[in-house]
């Protein structure tokens, strides 16, 4: 079993770079991988609940993301920086995640066997 983090660091109304990190997430931990999730930057607004992206005429993957509990993908960090950037409290993100520091990321980043950045 490797162990692979997949990072995300745009905004979830930014293309589909959220969606195809949700679908890589999904299809690593679907094949018995150590996956972890990794949230950076302006993709921490992926994790606000109640969004309406229909409004903008994108489809509503972001009740997906909830998913992740049913495939085992328990790894699931937030950037500790774009938490306060955005005003957000970890209790009030649609998911339970694990907020980390910058020391923290470089060193689950050095526990990682590959790295995806999305």
């Amino acid at each position: 079993m490797k162990n692979i983090m997949i990072i995300s660091d745009h905004s979830p109304f930014d293309g589909m770079h959220i969606r195809d990190a949700l679908d890589m997430t999904l299809i690593f931990a679907a094949i018995d991988q150590n996956v972890s999730w990794l949230f950076q930057g302006s993709a921490v607004m992926a994790l606000k609940p109640k969004q309406s992206p229909q409004q903008l005429g994108i489809k509503d993957f972001f009740k997906s993301i909830k998913t992740l509990e049913i495939y085992d993908v328990e790894n699931i960090y937030v950037c500790e920086t774009a938490l306060k950037q955005f005003k957000l409290d970890p209790d009030q993100l649609s998911i339970d995640v694990t907020v980390i520091s910058q020391e923290q990321q470089r060193q689950l980043l050095d526990q990682q066997d590959q790295v995806v950045t999305l």
